[in-house]
């Protein structure tokens, strides 16, 4: 029987730490997040259905009105971005070099998007009016903040009803926290612990993310940014739309790593193909696009090692195991279809303990580094 990496490496690994990384939460309000709950909400109040549009003007207003002042309170200006090519990322980093990293509002970020929505509809034959699922573009704002636990995060708004929201943070960046409030020394480049002190330590403090703190702190954001709360007189139920969950292996020298990193990205380019790739990312493969798409792997004469080169539909990454002791190929995760169970966080809160094995999570990887 093939032993793991981590029983057959044991004398030259460094350290062992599983970790969550990117996490994607949404937020819904549970009696206005579908059609027939928000037909109810009206009714019940004695509003028009056709006066939806009426009812959720001045609720878009309120969002509006408190990104504003949000944005004067921290000394900061609202940027719009109009080009889809612009990465709100860079945009933040480019913020973050400036400002540093202290807690607090980062930056906020405009723009207009797609959400869903409702559309008043009376049916003739059962003389019927309700409102009906529809989709449509409202302005989002992307508020940004260094939070003091959970580091860089951000909560997509939008200004329309039923106001879904978006809230994303990383593990590793908690986690990084957690061991400097603990005493423990680490090396961190981007999400990455090239040196933990002490990995027994690290691991416990990773195992511990509660999924009670957790929703207090998407409880906390969603008041400060979404001021909708007293109308629906109801709080927001939060669902994992993304996960990843990361096990990185930590070699003490590079020359160790060579050879695995090697063999494990040859392996990866020939087993999981294009197809996989973009059935796992929720696209459709059409008879033109499979013409199109493929794997590819070379060795570069010029370059001191292999280099793997992956093409899948509008993507493309190229490593070099020579050129870095750390290794980590582009994880990718995938949004939960309607049809898949989500892991919600309230019924998480009932489950204890929360074993990173028994976690669900919607992508998984294996990071392989050396330092």
């Amino acid at each position: 029987m093939r032993q793991p990496l981590t029983v057959r490496y044991r004398e030259r690994l460094a350290g062992v730490l599983s970790c969550y990384d990117r996490m994607i939460v949404t937020g819904t309000l549970p009696g206005a997040c579908y059609a027939k709950g928000m037909t109810g909400f009206l009714s019940a109040r004695q509003i028009r259905i056709f006066d939806y549009p009426r009812f959720a003007e001045p609720l878009r207003d309120r969002v509006r009105e408190r990104a504003a002042a949000l944005a004067s309170a921290a000394g900061i200006t609202i940027e719009h971005i109009t080009k889809n090519h612009i990465r709100k990322e860079d945009v933040v980093a480019r913020v973050l070099v400036v400002r540093g990293d202290r807690p607090g509002l980062v930056h906020i970020i405009s723009a207009m998007e797609a959400c869903d929505t409702y559309k008043p509809w009376h049916d003739k034959h059962t003389h019927r009016t309700f409102l009906r699922p529809d989709t449509g573009k409202c302005l989002h704002y992307y508020f940004y903040f260094i939070d003091a636990e959970l580091g860089l995060i951000y909560l997509r708004v939008p200004t329309w009803c039923p106001f879904r929201l978006q809230f994303y943070c990383n593990g590793h960046s908690w986690l990084a926290r957690q061991l400097t409030a603990a005493g423990v020394g680490f090396t961190l480049a981007d999400n990455a612990f090239l040196r933990i002190d002490d990995w027994e330590r690290a691991q416990a403090l990773a195992d511990s993310l509660s999924p009670d703190h957790l929703h207090r702190i998407l409880d906390h954001y969603a008041q400060q940014c979404c001021p909708v709360l007293d109308v629906f007189a109801q709080s927001y139920h939060w669902s994992f739309m993304q996960v990843e969950y990361a096990t990185d292996l930590v070699f003490r020298t590079p020359a160790i790593l060579k050879p695995l990193y090697e063999q494990l990205s040859r392996q990866a380019i020939l087993t999981v193909k294009a197809e996989h790739v973009a059935t796992f990312l929720g696209h459709k493969i059409t008879a033109q696009l499979a013409q199109e798409i493929g794997s590819q792997f070379t060795t570069g004469s010029r370059a001191p090692a292999s280099s793997i080169v992956s093409v899948s539909p509008r993507s493309r990454f190229t490593t070099n195991s020579a050129s870095s002791c750390v290794s980590r190929p582009p994880p990718t995760t995938s949004p939960l279809s309607s049809t898949t169970a989500r892991w919600n966080i309230a019924k998480a809160r009932q489950l204890a303990p929360w074993p990173p094995s028994e976690r669900p999570s919607t992508a998984s990887r294996t990071c392989v580094r050396s330092c």
